[in-house]
């Protein structure tokens, strides 16, 4: 399985953050490949709760739909795609710090097939992706815009 792992501080109550990032349908305010997201299950979030994401690369458009399969509010959230282009999951972590939430997120996928080969290139786009991204979404957070 291939994957990385990045973590970042927001000067925010570690419930508010998770509030915004337990929620896909924010991940378009901050993520620059997301163009849509939708909640497609009923009730509140939780284990068994589906989103819908479109994503865009270039001309290249996506749609994968990721189950929640872990749920611990304040603590972690975890999506499984269980339709789409790349087996993925992926888990967002909260602690309580000093002065704000410490966030870490890991994305872990198992490619098979043609994309095999392409898993350690995806997984440093990937990476490097999340980090540009990360700025937006700790300004917006801590500028009360999400």
């Amino acid at each position: 399985m291939e994957g990385f792992e990045l973590s970042i501080v927001i000067n925010r109550p570690i419930e508010e953050v998770f509030a915004v990032l337990a929620n896909l349908e924010n991940d378009v305010k901050w993520r620059r490949e997301w163009v849509d997201a939708r909640k497609t299950s009923e009730g509140p979030i939780g284990v068994g709760s589906t989103f819908r994401l479109v994503g865009q690369f270039l001309r290249w458009r996506s749609e994968t739909v990721y189950e929640v399969i872990e749920y611990e509010p304040n603590w972690i959230t975890t999506w499984k795609a269980v339709s789409g282009p790349l087996p993925l999951t992926f888990r967002r972590t909260f602690e309580r710090i000093e002065g704000g939430t410490r966030v870490t997120i890991r994305y872990e996928a198992e490619p098979r097939g043609f994309l095999k080969p392409t898993v350690p290139l995806l997984a440093r786009m990937g990476k490097r992706q999340l980090e540009a991204d990360f700025p937006k979404l700790k300004e917006l957070m801590e500028a009360r815009a999400l």
